[in-house]
């Protein structure tokens, strides 16, 4: 399977439905009335975060997400239904960044836990909403609300409670084999691991832990180098980290000191979490030189272990040390910023602009205008009324002046059209 761990998609939550103009029509009824019902509510948009997922890859295929809109209303003051919300699954550890504004909106850590991302437009009002003793028969509803459109940005960071680190061909992925059922590609050759590997290991308890085996870490990595780079974010959620380091290689000691320089440099938190020395292959060194590099690494680590995961030698003692280890250290508390999420509400789209397309003729363009027009009937003077008084409200007609217009001039709003007067306005 493809390991994605970023992804952008665009979200557009349902549109709430129409209002309608409907009238009482019953022949017992002596006297009748508006009987028009509102429309149904737009669905909202959700993200749900879900361990079974490991990865974004699902975004690859399908980016854009719809949610139903609501129905228009109904006669007999029936109200329109309304739209299914849509949830939509991301891996646990999910970080949410609105692409328009930078800011990150959502960090889903837990199984279950979700967040709304979009919410649906309100379904219009039909006329029954607008009767009263003064206006017994009200000839005008009102439009549903607009859904609302978002690009968004996903970032993965791995939940595992142990993260690998090591230089490439230090043995990650040979050593996660030997304690999981986890199969990564094992060669020698650089960065045979191109992607984060992760594995469920058994505690004598009969429950597990999760180890990932981060791709290897190279000087430089946290600027970019290699692989590290865009790894490295996978370990931060981690409760601690074994550090494999390779006896073979010409000078063990400045290769960790290279990947812990890596850390620091990539975030102070890494930096200091706590750290298991794993000193690998020691099936293919001598008894001295497991030794001194044994006492060289104990004055720079608490805990250090020489293990061969080729072999398995004393590859139980570690992972039984690893479990005692995770019981003891608590996850750490996410240190994501989360920001008050107030575009999933954001619904308003009352601004306009006015186009002057010949000497007198002007265009008005807005998404509500352009909605208000939608239920207003150019045969119907009080629905006419009603939208050019919303008009007037929103200071359409003093933008209107500010363009020049004269009397007599036509003003287009969606499909209607009408002269303008300036002293009916």
């Amino acid at each position: 399977m493809n390991f994605i761990d970023k992804a952008k998609i665009k979200v557009i939550s349902g549109h709430g439905g129409n209002g309608v103009v409907a009238w009482r029509r019953e022949k017992f009824v002596d006297k009748g009335g508006p009987a028009g019902g509102d429309g149904g509510r737009g669905g909202d948009i959700y993200l749900v975060a879900d361990e079974g997922l490991s990865t974004l890859l699902d975004f690859k295929y399908k980016s854009v997400f719809k949610a139903q809109s609501g129905e228009n209303g109904r006669i007999k003051n029936q109200y329109g239904k309304g739209g299914a919300d849509l949830k939509i699954k991301v891996p646990a550890g999910t970080v949410v960044r609105d692409l328009k504004t930078d800011k990150i909106i959502a960090d889903l850590i837990h199984d279950g836990q979700e967040v709304i991302i979009a919410k649906g437009g309100r379904g219009g009002r039909g006329n029954a909403k607008f009767c009263t003793p003064q206006k017994r028969a009200p000839q005008y509803c009102e439009p549903g609300e607009p859904g609302i459109e978002r690009e968004l940005a996903l970032e993965l960071k791995l939940i595992a409670d142990v993260g690998l680190l090591g230089m490439p061909n230090a043995g990650k992925s040979t050593f996660i084999s030997a304690i999981s059922s986890a199969r990564p590609k094992i060669a020698d050759y650089p960065f045979t691991t191109l992607v984060p590997n992760l594995g469920v290991v058994r505690k004598p308890t009969g429950d597990g832990y999760v180890v990932a085996d981060i791709p290897g870490l190279i000087e430089g990595a946290s600027e970019g180098v290699g692989l590290g780079h865009d790894f490295l974010r996978h370990v931060e959620r981690c409760r601690f980290l074994v550090h494999i380091v390779d006896l073979t290689q010409e000078n063990p000691m400045e290769n960790y000191d290279k990947i812990n320089d890596e850390l620091a440099k990539y975030s102070d938190r890494l930096a200091n979490l706590y750290q298991i020395v794993a000193l690998n292959k020691i099936d293919a060194v001598d008894e001295e030189t497991k030794e001194n590099y044994y006492k060289q690494f104990k004055e720079v680590a608490d805990d250090v272990f020489l293990i061969s995961a080729a072999t398995h030698e004393n590859v139980d003692k570690l992972t039984y040390f690893m479990a005692q280890k995770v019981d003891e250290i608590e996850k750490p508390v996410s240190d994501v910023v989360v920001e008050e999420d107030t575009g999933a509400y954001d619904n308003d789209d009352s601004s306009f602009e006015v186009i002057k397309v010949a000497k007198d003729a002007f265009i008005i363009m807005g998404g509500k205008l352009k909605r208000l027009a939608s239920v207003t009937d150019d045969r119907n003077r009080q629905q006419i009324l009603r939208l050019q008084n919303v008009m007037q409200g929103m200071g359409v007609f003093d933008e209107l002046r500010k363009k020049g217009i004269k009397d007599g001039d036509t003003v287009v709003v969606g499909h209607l059209e009408f002269e303008f007067y300036d002293d009916e306005f």
